[in-house]
């Protein structure tokens, strides 16, 4: 498993209580509560500004991805360099190095972060509260197939499992593996195939 700085010599960055909840997920939930009570918001408009925030860096995650399925040429330049790759696609990555690793039939690949939350925010967006956790930045080391399967995700024991650790110098993202039928699809629909979670990789099927 690459691994690019110590997993045992760091406390948490996250607070968490009893339930595995953030302190700054407490302290946000608690003051949308107050205000929704206070009717200065309202319970949709809390749902429509987080959809907002995150979807956009997902859909640009996606879009890398489709071009990668249809575009061999591409996919290689990804592969190699995956920064350049996907400022080709005018998306204005703000990470010092992405590398791009890819799911085959035989292996899989899961993202974390063991320091921090180390997290390629330019394509993705912000990262999900269960990726900063203290449960999961140590477990996804130590027992990665455990944590897959608690994500619904059992991965056959002849499939290599790989873990990679970003850093502040280089962030990953996992290319998953295409659909069967990926040539017969539309690039909008192939996109729509794509989720956050398969770019971490604690998904693996697009279908």
């Amino acid at each position: 498993m690459p691994h690019d700085h110590p997993h045992e010599e760091h406390e948490a960055l996250v607070i968490e209580d009893d339930a595995g909840n953030t302190e700054a997920q407490i302290i946000v939930d608690a003051l949308q509560g107050l205000l929704i009570r206070k009717g200065l918001l309202t319970a949709k408009e809390v749902t429509s500004a987080i959809a907002r925030l995150e979807s956009p860096g997902i859909h640009l995650g996606a879009k890398v991805v489709a071009k990668a399925w249809t575009d061999p040429a591409f996919k290689r330049r990804l592969l190699d360099d995956g920064r350049a790759a996907v400022q080709e696609l005018d998306i204005p990555v703000t990470e010092a190095r992405i590398i791009v690793v890819e799911n085959t039939e035989t292996r899989h690949n899961l993202i974390t972060c063991t320091l921090c939350s180390c997290y390629p925010r330019s394509i993705l967006g912000q990262p999900p509260s269960w990726y900063i956790s203290k449960a999961y930045r140590a477990r996804s080391v130590r027992e990665p197939r455990r944590v897959l399967s608690g994500f619904g995700l059992d991965l056959p024991r002849d499939v290599q499992l790989d873990v990679h650790d970003s850093n502040a110098d280089m962030r990953y993202l996992v290319l998953p593996e295409p659909p069967a039928d990926v040539h017969a699809l539309r690039v909008a629909d192939l996109e729509a195939l794509v989720s956050r979670d398969h770019l971490i990789g604690v998904a693996r099927s697009v279908i």
